[in-house]
């Protein structure tokens, strides 16, 4: 079912002319998306911010409840070419919950090197934390049940809409 008030075109839109305004000039920026729907709106950022220093994680077997969770995506390589010792990193998600993801993913790219600073943008904060983690960059919070799930899709012609699952 979709939620009525999260138009995720709108929210992308929101979230980049946000990011335009404060990343002007940050030098040795690069994007990191965090698939499968943080890597669909770092690839569209990169665009639009003129970044063309772009990698992709997956954070799968870096959670730290792997165990409870297993699988329920396909695992895909991360893709990080480029050199992160020093880099200001830009790690992109799509909804931010309990923060495990987010803390998955900076495990990983600390795997790659020692970055110079890592911010994070997400296009929807949903609360609920678990971890000490917040959004640098956010295009919306909403309030959600527990055994609700807010979902983004990626349409055939690159359109994004947000949906939410019963867990």
């Amino acid at each position: 079912m979709t939620h009525p008030e999260l138009d995720a075109e709108k929210l992308f839109q929101q979230l980049e002319h946000g990011l335009k305004a404060a990343l002007a000039g940050a030098p040795r920026l690069a994007l990191v998306g965090i698939y499968s729907g943080g890597a669909w709106l770092a690839e569209r950022l990169a665009k639009s911010l003129d970044v063309s220093t772009v990698g992709y994680i997956d954070v799968s077997f870096y959670r730290d409840d792997y165990a409870k969770r297993g699988l329920k995506e396909e695992v895909r390589p991360s893709q990080i070419p480029f050199e992160v010792e020093g880099a200001n990193i830009l790690l992109v998600d799509d909804v931010l919950y309990t923060g495990r993801t987010t803390r998955a993913a900076i495990n990983t790219l600390f795997d790659y090197g020692r970055p110079g600073k890592i911010m994070l943008a997400a296009l929807v904060d949903r609360g609920g934390r678990e971890l000490p983690i917040a959004a640098d960059f956010v295009a919306a919070t909403v309030t959600l049940p527990e055994q609700q799930t807010l979902v983004l899709q990626k349409a055939e012609d690159g359109r994004l809409s947000l949906s939410v699952d019963h867990a």
